[in-house]
C-alpha cells in the first residue's frame, strides 16, 4: 500500500462480530482499531456509577466536562482510560450496553467523542467498528461495510462471550437486550444505526470467526487494489 490514509468502517447491529472482525483485519493489514463503541460505553459507566438514570438527559450532559476519556494507541490498539484508569470488561455487562446505547443517542455526547475519534484516523491507517462510522465519522472511507446476523445467533455469540469473561447473565436476558438496543438504535433521530449508502452489506450468520475475516479480506483488497 502506499502512503495515503486508509480508513475502513465497519458497522452493524451489537453482537455482529463487527469488533472481533475489525481486530482480526487490524492484524492483517497492519492498521489502527478503534473500538468506538468502548468510548461511549465507558460514558456509560461513569453517568452509572454516579447515580444518573440512562434517560436522565440533562444529568448525562451536565457531567460530561467531569468526564477524563482518552484513548491511547497500544499495541496497535486502542485502549479507553477514564480518569487515568485503564477501562476494560466492566463496560461490557448488559447494564452497561444499555447505558451506552442511551448516552450515544444524544448529539452533545457524540460531539463530545467526534474529534477523539476523527484525530486518530487522519493520522493512521485505520478499522473502526460501530454504528454510525461509514455515515458519520467517517463519511470518506474507502471501505464501509455493515455486519449483520440473526438476534439468535448474535446473542448466542455475546452470551458465550460474557460467560468467559465470567460475566452473570442468561442467554435470555441478553437476547432481549440484543433486541431491545436493535430497536433503540436503528429508530433514533441522532446517528441511527443504519448502513451508508455505499456500505456493502456482509452477513456472516452462518460463518466461523475464520471464514469471516476470510470474506471480509476479498472486500477489501477487491476495493483498496482497484
Amino acid at each position: 500500500m502506499n502512503k495515503e490514509t486508509y480508513k475502513i468502517a465497519l458497522d452493524g447491529p451489537s453482537g455482529s462480530g463487527k469488533s472481533t472482525l475489525a481486530k482480526n483485519l487490524a492484524k492483517h493489514y497492519g492498521f489502527v482499531y478503534i473500538d468506538t463503541g468502548a468510548l461511549y460505553r465507558t460514558i456509560g459507566l461513569f453517568v452509572s456509577e454516579r447515580g444518573i438514570a440512562s434517560d436522565d438527559v440533562q444529568g448525562i450532559i451536565s457531567v460530561l466536562p467531569e468526564i477524563k476519556i482518552e484513548m491511547k494507541l497500544e499495541n496497535g490498539g486502542g485502549v479507553v482510560y477514564l480518569g487515568g484508569k485503564r477501562i476494560g470488561d466492566e463496560i461490557r455487562t448488559p447494564l452497561i450496553s444499555k447505558y451506552a446505547s442511551d448516552v450515544s443517542k444524544l448529539p452533545e455526547v457524540r460531539a463530545f467523542l467526534l474529534e477523539t475519534q476523527r484525530s486518530i484516523a487522519r493520522e493512521n491507517n485505520v478499522i473502526m467498528d460501530g454504528r454510525d462510522i461509514g455515515t458519520v465519522i467517517l463519511p470518506d472511507a474507502q471501505v464501509k461495510m455493515f455486519v449483520v446476523a440473526s438476534s439468535e445467533a448474535r446473542a448466542k455469540r455475546r452470551y458465550a462471550e460474557l460467560c468467559e469473561k465470567g460475566v452473570e447473565t442468561t442467554y435470555e436476558e441478553v437476547l432481549a437486550d440484543m433486541k431491545w438496543r436493535d430497536a433503540n438504535d436503528s429508530g433514533r433521530e441522532i446517528a441511527p444505526a443504519v448502513p451508508a449508502p455505499d456500505a456493502i452489506m456482509f452477513d456472516n450468520s452462518g460463518l466461523s470467526v475464520e471464514d469471516t475475516v476470510t470474506e471480509a479480506m476479498k472486500i477489501i483488497d477487491g476495493i483498496i487494489k482497484k
